[in-house]
């Protein structure tokens, strides 16, 4: 059976799904405004389910990969929730000290999805961190209507105080050569944008389609960003403009891409928002970011 993209669903369904999954309308309010797209062969529910991730469809990186050593870590967030526990993930074979990614999930914690992009990102010859969000409350439930409904219970600020701290540890991992970045997507692009403010310190940032800092506290990044939009994704770009005359006006070095014909989450290959080519070129670039300012 042919994989479902985007363009197999009205434009109307896909905003409905955006505001669902960041919890801007719960389960029974999209299925009723889905229900008009509806057809005989196709209902609201199976719509909702069409567009659910796949996770074992679209994993690239298996989590028995010989090339990889792969653990789960306790650190201390004094600031947070105090423990926070992440997936740590390195090349089996790596040849002196490597720099290190710090990898932030969507609004589910930390998924199959995620973890597989940290895979990946070992595969390139990177420790590559991704902390759960969700630790505080019992962690990923492995179910994601669950993990949104725990999400909305999280506090904020000791989150992203987590965040922080995971950060702060593994630039100072002693397997790495002390610089560190940060990929986030959607939540975590949000939080790769708070990390550049937070920590001058922080070599790189790349934020997925994520909301954007304050535009009063811009002026204290000294990462370089890398900055990626879905050209399709009204909710996260509307704060585009103030953030860009903000970095602008603050000399901050960055880059912007809008990548045509896309939704928001079109990097996640789980879903049909994904979209092949815009991801692999926004990837490409992602890599060739890190390479650049990591190394």
């Amino acid at each position: 059976m042919a994989r479902l993209t985007a363009r197999d669903f009205a434009p109307e369904v896909l905003r409905l799904f955006d505001q669902y999954v960041h919890g801007q309308l719960d389960r029974r309010g999209f299925l009723q405004g889905a229900g008009k797209y509806a057809t005989a062969a196709v209902s609201a529910e199976m719509l909702l389910a069409q567009l659910a991730p796949n996770f074992a469809h679209a994993q690239q990186v298996a989590p028995d990969d010989a090339r990889l050593v792969i653990s789960f870590v306790e650190i201390p967030s004094p600031q947070g929730h105090g423990t926070v526990r992440g997936y740590l993930v390195k090349p089996a074979r790596a040849q002196g000290k490597l720099p290190s990614v710090l990898v932030v999930h969507e609004n589910r914690g930390l998924n199959p999805h995620i973890a597989d992009v940290a895979r990946r990102l070992a595969l390139e010859n990177f420790i590559a961190f991704a902390p759960d969000a969700l630790f505080s409350l019992g962690g990923y439930p492995g179910d994601e209507d669950k993990a949104r409904e725990l999400f909305q219970k999280l506090d904020p600020a000791r989150a992203r105080a987590d965040f922080v701290a995971a950060a702060r540890w593994l630039k100072a991992h002693p397997d790495g050569n002390g610089k560190t970045g940060v990929v986030g997507f959607c939540y975590g692009g949000a939080i790769a944008n708070h990390l550049a403010v937070q920590l001058p310190d922080l070599d790189a940032s790349v934020p997925f389609y994520g909301g954007q800092p304050p535009a009063e506290e811009v002026a204290r990044i000294q990462t370089p960003l890398l900055i990626h939009y879905a050209e399709h994704d009204e909710r996260i770009n509307a704060g585009w403009p103030k953030y860009e005359v903000a970095l602008k006006q603050a000399g901050i070095r960055h880059e912007a891409h809008f990548y045509p014909g896309t939704q928001h989450g079109f990097h996640n290959d789980t879903t049909p928002r994904f979209d092949p080519a815009a991801a692999k070129l926004a990837w490409q670039r992602t890599l060739a970011f890190f390479n650049r300012h990591l190394r």
